[in-house]
């Protein structure tokens, strides 16, 4: 049985304890850890609506009614994984590259220990300090469910935000561009190059909202699968790429989306890829006073350390 489990649900109520993820035990160790939740509670990137500080409260809470057994997958990732919630990185509000700082101090030891982090944010500019934790694995094949491309060169004239990521991450080294693809573009931009130069200018596949909702999510996760083949890979996961009926609780809405049910169904059917880690972004509670947008997010962070779970498996 793996050292570090969620608490039982059938033996004291949902509602009680401290809020951790899944209400797994809040350890500061990776001895004897495969899998470590971990809060990124920076929002200071963002170019619209503030308020992913608390996104990462907001899942943990309702994370609560996760149950151990995945009917989809049909694992028990619990009963296969050691898993822990780590807490929060100690962010510096207003201060983006200091914050960037102490994001790669905290997740970089987890990477390196072999640990997998699933980080919750948070903006999406955190996503640049996350890929730059996993340095050490090399550059990784990038998965980013997004309806923006978030590979402008500069917003209001500032490298670092939550637009510009992409772009700095690729000009780092840390994104393996020829096996990374983006999922899910839609909505109005500035010019047709914002989409096509992700293809001529960066080297990166996409796919439009359109395309995925004509394929479905099979084939979608069926090109994803076969752009990524066998390299180590990280999943950041922007909860807009989602339609705003399904999640509006988020920092810049762009409607016809994904449904709840395709986002879940895509990410889990990406099995057998060798995940480096994962994020979750963009969720800000305060637009979403039902927590659909939380409930979600917590449902997708938990279908992906379900295929963690799987793989080590050998399924």
């Amino acid at each position: 049985m793996p050292r570090y489990v969620p608490e039982d649900s059938l033996k004291s109520p949902r509602f009680t304890g401290p809020s951790t993820f899944a209400r797994l035990p809040h350890v500061r160790t990776l001895a004897e850890v495969d899998l470590a939740v971990v809060g990124v509670p920076f929002d200071t990137g963002v170019t619209y609506r503030a308020g992913g500080r608390f996104g990462p409260n907001a899942v943990r809470a309702a994370s609560v009614m996760l149950r151990p057994y995945n009917t989809n997958l049909e694992v028990a990732p619990f009963e296969v994984l050691s898993c822990v919630d780590y807490g929060d990185v100690s962010i510096v509000p207003g201060y983006t590259e200091r914050s960037y700082a102490n994001i790669e101090a905290d997740v970089a030891p987890i990477v390196e220990a072999g640990v997998v982090p699933l980080l919750i944010g948070g903006d999406h500019a955190c996503t640049l300090p996350h890929l730059r934790a996993t340095r050490s694995r090399g550059p990784v094949a990038v998965i980013d469910f997004d309806s923006h491309t978030d590979a402008w060169d500069s917003y209001f004239g500032e490298k670092y935000n939550h637009g510009t990521w992409m772009r700095r991450a690729i000009e780092e080294g840390l994104v393996d561009v020829a096996h990374s693809i983006e999922v899910g573009l839609r909505g109005s931009i500035y010019g047709a190059e914002d989409w096509t130069g992700l293809r001529t200018e960066l080297g990166l596949e996409y796919l439009t909202t359109e395309e995925v909702l004509r394929a479905g999510p099979e084939a979608t996760a069926t090109a994803i699968r076969a752009r990524v083949g066998d390299r180590p890979a990280f999943i950041s996961f922007d909860i807009d790429v989602v339609d705003p009926a399904f999640a509006p609780g988020t920092g810049t809405p762009e409607p016809g989306g994904l449904s709840a049910h395709d986002a879940l169904a895509i990410v889990r059917a990406l099995r057998g890829i060798d995940f480096v880690g994962f994020d979750v972004v963009e969720v800000i509670p305060a637009y979403d006073p039902s927590d659909l947008t939380s409930f979600l997010a917590a449902n997708l962070a938990y279908e992906m350390l379900s295929l963690v779970a799987l793989r080590r498996l050998g399924r």
